[in-house]
């Protein structure tokens, strides 16, 4: 979770300046989704959290 806030921090609301809180919800919103959808993460050998979460819970289910 640090990492999460760290890179969020870094790469996104550092990075620009905002006009107001609205703007930066949804730039949060888009990068949080970017992070969770699209970049490969090496600690889960080069997979997004998503294609980790989502086959571990089709798994379970089954």
């Amino acid at each position: 979770m640090d990492r999460l806030w760290r890179s969020v921090k870094y790469e996104c609301v550092y990075l620009k300046a905002f006009e107001d809180g609205a703007h930066l919800r949804e730039d949060l919103k888009r990068d949080v989704t970017w992070f969770n959808r699209d970049r490969p993460h090496q600690g889960l050998d080069d997979a997004t959290p998503d294609e980790v979460y989502f086959k571990q819970s089709l798994t379970k289910a089954v």
